[in-house]
């Protein structure tokens, strides 16, 4: 069975009631509203989540009677944690086709929410990585708020910043897409926004009324949808004056991951030598080799490429990890016994070779993402 049959089993899904279901798919006023619901495991995203989402997304893209998308996770921890990567690691120990699945119907997804045609709005609050990232930041709004929480923790567990991390982050200000996707830092609350990953920031005791007002707005324009969320802001006052937590490092970050390499950002860390530098040389320490590689020439060419040939390349990426062995060694150090002492199979930068790298980026033939 893969995961989502399991899943399936486990949880009988009932039209009549929402309890034991993992995704609720429900049209309020003129509004499709998405609620990830799985608050125990922080809303994780699942196969079987993708496969009810999906569909409807289409439908809704298309019915006239429905204006804007709204997405939201159950309880106040967590937006989308990410993926369930412990599936996903079982999975390709025994050559479960849930390894090829899942990239492909979730980057799928992704797609349809970067291409999708009215407003959609995700509200980001609490935990926000990885598939969370995914579900929010490829749609035209994402709403942080003082809970939200937002890291792209990839190349800790040998995979890279994916679901269109390589179309997005590049495209943030300067050099700090590269040195968010490198090093996995963490940003909260009103900095989501500013390094702009989020484009509000709102109190999160304000969602309530906020998601009302969204709702109720009839047949919106995607100026009206911005003004229901401007005006939210304006009265949302909490940590305003607070600054950037990487306002002292921007022009550090720019400088010292100005690059043609991994290996020239470790020289330019080690020379700068400030306590900064010195922080983000330990961090990149206890990343994957291969994941920091991969990563860096995924930042390098989706900086050039459509979302669409971004999803294809990462498809590549994601069945190259799944072939390799750090994404299975980072899963059963960070998640499974929770050492948090990889064993990284090439363990230094020098013997990630060149052909290893380009061979990740190869095209799967007739296997290759089609969008």
């Amino acid at each position: 069975y893969t995961a989502s049959v399991i899943l399936f089993l486990v949880k009988p899904r009932t039209m009549s009631s929402n309890t034991g279901k993992d995704v609720l798919l429900e049209r309020v006023g003129n509004a499709g509203v998405i609620t990830l619901n799985r608050p125990k495991i922080l809303n994780a995203l699942s196969l079987d989540m993708i496969r009810q989402i999906y569909p409807q997304l289409k439908k809704w893209e298309k019915d006239s009677e429905t204006d804007i998308v709204i997405i939201k996770g159950t309880g106040d921890r967590a937006f989308c944690a990410g993926g369930d990567i412990r599936s996903l690691a079982d999975a390709g120990k025994v050559g479960d086709p849930l390894t090829q699945d899942l990239f492909r119907e979730e980057y799928t997804l992704n797609n349809a929410i970067g291409t999708f045609k009215k407003p959609y709005v995700a509200l980001i609050s609490g935990i926000t990585m990885g598939a969370g990232f995914g579900l929010s930041v490829h749609g035209q709004f994402r709403v942080a708020t003082e809970k939200t929480l937002f890291a792209m923790p990839e190349t800790a567990i040998g995979l890279f910043p994916d679901v269109g991390g390589g179309y997005f982050l590049p495209r943030l200000q300067g050099k700090l897409g590269l040195f968010l996707a490198l090093t996995g830092f963490r940003l909260r609350g009103r900095d989501v926004q500013r390094a702009g990953v989020a484009t509000h920031f709102v109190e999160s005791e304000k969602l309530g009324a906020l998601e009302k007002d969204l709702v109720e707005l009839k047949s919106p324009s995607v100026s009206d949808v911005a003004q229901v969320l401007n005006t939210y802001q304006g009265q949302s006052t909490l940590d305003a004056e607070k600054p950037f937590a990487l306002q002292q490092h921007t022009g550090a970050i720019d400088r010292l991951f100005k690059a043609s390499s991994v290996e020239e950002i470790l020289e330019n860390l080690q020379k700068d030598g400030s306590a900064f530098a010195q922080k983000q040389l330990e961090t990149l320490a206890k990343m994957s080799p291969t994941s920091l590689k991969l990563t860096f020439r995924q930042m390098q060419m989706g900086a050039g490429m459509s979302l669409q040939e971004v999803f294809v390349m990462e498809y590549r990426l994601s069945q190259a990890c799944m072939r390799g062995s750090d994404f299975y060694e980072g899963v059963r150090a960070v998640i499974i016994d929770k050492d948090q002492n990889p064993k990284w199979k090439p363990s230094t930068l020098a013997e990630v070779t060149e052909q290893l790298v380009e061979e990740s980026f190869r095209s799967l033939g007739d296997r290759d993402l089609r969008l």
